[in-house]
């Protein structure tokens, strides 16, 4: 490689990244660095009390792995305690709504966290760094203060779906946080205003001491377990002290000569593979990209997934999820049929709701190594331990209160995702390293970048910045930027389409491209990140 690059969604995360990549740093310091920063710089999109799914391709060690750190039930939960209280679903099947709310804001929606201890593990067994060494960034815009970002700010202020909390309550429903994210008159901050967290600098200098293991074990640890028992969590002292990552094989496909590497069960890696057996099927160029027929093709692939990962995708040390069907290119044949024969997939929902709380680390460096790192906290908590700085996820709002399913409540169970880290290779050597933030629309997002690259041929900014579509339900959502003749076209084909109001939307992706040695990378223009070669 001539150069490295990394991309993420935070400039101040690149510039962290880019940092420690120019003084020498491999591709998993620089992921760490980066996702660290983001941690103090994107405090509701990822945090250290929260979790996610770290792909490296490291070729000078011959490791090609996933390192999963995704968040569990405690062992305090039931399968059955919140079963009286369930409202609906959301459209996009992110999330299920309890009349009081309590598995999205407050301290019954903390999942155990497993984010810092999941960095660490990737540096011991890939990094030529320790946290201690990478965290200062992180530690310093906690302390010094970042600007608030548009980006933030539109999320803070976003309008509420149908049951869904407000964000506005995320930051000040409780008092703890309340102090870290309004101004005196209760209003959150605004675009420009600086945000200081000198509770999170303290706990963040307190891990570059003690290391990831204090969060866990030590003195963290100790302080969180006792306000989870003040305020009558889930969450406890054992739980902790439990919880860590886990080394998986990645789960491969190929689409049209080249082969795809993402992440198994219960990571979205599986639906991924899914769609794209499918669209193989089908000759996407000919259609003309964002054509009425490619849009109601990719559609229809996409709803396929969602029906099969609400029946099926879940923690695989709990449920059988059937991998071998689900990624057999001879399923994906029945099922091209089956759009060929122009049958519309029904996808079962119980109510509405949208959410896409999570971001997103690109790395390669000159050695070719590889990190797609997607972190998250699920929707967050809300909850801020006084004194400790950061809030915790609310990854319980994921779980579904009705025993016997895919996605129940079960004490360790890990949480489903769509988070899909992905590595593309032509041939031997990699070609496209992509993830994205966005809840349910990860995937399908995903899939789009990987289509406008290998189909049509796109650089890496314009498989990044073209229009999207989402249909994680019977409704095909379009962007802005979709033609009204289009719509107008799907919708005497039969589907329901609305329109968002937002230019880049469905997921925030990221990526790079990797063509004869050089990389070119984008971040998504709806956020507000930036890709950085050094």
């Amino acid at each position: 490689m001539e150069r490295g690059m990394v991309v993420a969604a935070q400039p101040e995360a690149v510039e962290a990244g880019a940092e420690v990549l120019a003084g020498g740093g491999n591709a998993v310091d620089v992921a760490v660095a980066a996702a660290l920063t983001q941690t103090a710089v994107d405090p509701q999109m990822c945090g250290i009390a929260g979790f996610g799914c770290l792909h490296v391709y490291d070729p000078e060690r011959g490791r090609h792995e996933t390192i999963d750190f995704y968040a569990r039930v405690p062992q305090a939960a039931t399968p059955d305690m919140w079963a009286a209280k369930l409202v609906g679903q959301s459209d996009d099947g992110f999330g299920f709504f309890l009349s009081d709310r309590s598995n999205e804001l407050g301290y019954g929606a903390i999942a155990t966290p497993v984010t810092l201890r999941g960095l660490d593990v990737a540096l011991k067994r890939h990094g030529t760094k320790e946290i201690g060494d990478l965290i200062e960034p992180a530690i310093r815009y906690a302390r010094d203060g970042f600007m608030v970002r548009p980006h933030m700010a539109a999320y803070w202020g976003q309008v509420p779906t149908e049951s869904h909390a407000p964000h506005q309550d995320f930051l000040t429903a409780l008092p703890a946080t309340r102090r870290i994210y309004a101004r005196p008159d209760g209003s959150v901050r605004r675009v420009g205003e600086t945000l200081k967290n000198p509770d999170m600098a303290r706990t963040l200098a307190r891990v570059a001491t003690a290391g990831a293991d204090d969060f866990f074990e030590g003195g963290i640890a100790a302080d969180i377990a006792a306000d989870m028992r003040a305020h009558g969590a889930l969450l406890s002292a054992g739980d902790l002290a439990v919880s860590a990552p886990e080394i998986g094989t990645p789960l491969w496909g190929t689409y049209r000569g080249y082969r795809i590497a993402s992440n198994p069960p219960p990571g979205g890696g599986v639906m991924l593979l899914e769609m794209l057996n499918i669209l193989e099927n089908f000759d996407l160029a000919a259609m003309g990209h964002n054509s009425p027929a490619y849009i109601a093709t990719l559609a229809e692939a996409m709803k396929i997934g969602a029906v099969d990962r609400d029946a099926t995708l879940g923690d695989p040390k709990f449920l059988d999820v059937p991998v071998g069907r689900l990624t057999s290119k001879a399923y994906a044949a029945e099922l091209a049929a089956r759009i060929r024969r122009g049958e519309k997939t029904h996808v079962p929902r119980m109510t509405t709701r949208e959410a896409a709380d999570t971001t997103q680390v690109c790395v390669v460096d000159r050695s070719g190594m590889c990190v797609s790192l997607t972190h998250t906290l699920g929707t967050p908590s809300g909850v801020v331990t006084e004194g400790l700085g950061f809030m915790y996820n609310g990854a319980m709002g994921a779980f579904d209160p009705r025993p016997g399913r895919a996605g129940s409540i079960a004490p360790g169970k890990a949480r489903m995702s769509s988070m899909a880290p992905t590595i593309i290779f032509k041939g031997d050597d990699p070609f496209f390293i992509t993830g994205a933030p966005g809840g349910t629309y990860i995937t399908p997002g995903i899939l789009q970048a990987i289509v406008n690259v290998i189909d049509f041929g796109m650089t890496a900014i314009e498989a990044i910045s073209a229009p999207r579509i989402c249909a994680t339900s019977d409704t095909i959502w379009i962007t802005n930027r979709i033609l009204r003749s289009t719509e107008a076209e799907l919708v005497r084909l039969g589907y329901p389409v609305k329109r968002s109001p937002f230019t880049y939307y469905f997921a925030g992706l990221h990526g790079i491209r990797i063509t004869n040695g050089k990389p070119d990378g984008a971040a998504d223009p709806g956020r507000d990140g930036m890709a950085l070669a050094v």
